[in-house]
């Protein structure tokens, strides 16, 4: 029985009872329902029967022909299917997930930094010769579009970064150079710039009785004031 019977019958079941609704009391017509009943039933469990069993021979039969089971995990090198081209390109694993046997695997495509998420079938370990050999320009494969043009970017963000870091230490020596004459100059006309020949201009003075003060002001220590308390004198009523 496959599923052209089981439609067969149930088209016959269909006629059956509308030829009932008009004659209701012939028993033959009854009895022929039943019996189609029967068969859809019979059909329906033959039909579940044999797609379990072909899907058991289909799993089976995959399982016979699939490499033996690796057990991969974060951070092992392996060849993977890129979904560009459908081919095999080194590749790291970065995470694994998915259920136990349905895995799903994370990696990262070496040179190229594209991720991608590849089933257990699209991930295969590398040949035992493929550390001793050398890399040649045919495996390399072709950077997409959309790989090229993130790769351009990075390189534009990172060449604006340098010309700024150098644009700002350009600007810094400026400053210093400029500082470096003013002082030399003021030097020359017997300014004494405090900090500039090595004098601190916290410099502790060789009186013990000296106080530390800024030191090439031209000003004296500012006098420190003396605490008096504030007294409060009656006026009149007048206010005055």
């Amino acid at each position: 029985m496959d599923r052209t019977d089981l439609e067969t019958y149930q088209v016959q079941l269909s006629q059956v009872e509308l030829a009932l609704t008009a004659d209701p009391t012939n028993a033959e017509l009854a009895s022929l329902r039943l019996e189609l009943k029967e068969l859809i039933d019979l059909s329906k469990a033959a039909i579940a029967q044999a797609e379990a069993a072909s899907s058991s021979k289909t799993e089976s039969r995959r399982n016979a022909t699939a490499a033996p089971g690796h057990a991969w995990s974060a951070g092992d090198e392996c060849l993977a299917k890129y979904s560009g081209d459908g081919a095999w390109y080194p590749a790291r694993i970065t995470s694994i997930g998915g259920a136990t046997e349905n895995r799903v695997y994370s990696v990262v495509f070496k040179g190229y930094n594209t991720t991608e998420l590849v089933k257990a079938s699209e991930v295969k370990p590398l040949p035992p010769n493929y550390a001793n050999a050398a890399p040649s320009a045919s495996n390399k494969r072709k950077l997409t579009k959309a790989e090229e043009e993130e790769r351009e970017k990075k390189k534009k963000k990172n060449e604006k970064k340098l010309e700024s870091k150098a644009a700002k230490a350009k600007e810094q020596m400026q400053k210093q150079v400029t500082w470096q004459k003013f002082a030399k100059k003021s030097e020359k006309k017997g300014v004494h710039i405090a900090g500039v020949s090595g004098t601190s201009i916290f410099k502790t003075p060789d009186n013990p009785l000296g106080r530390v003060g800024v030191t090439g002001s031209g000003k004296g220590m500012t006098e420190v004031a003396g605490k008096s308390k504030h007294k409060f004198e009656s006026q009149g009523d007048d206010g005055q």
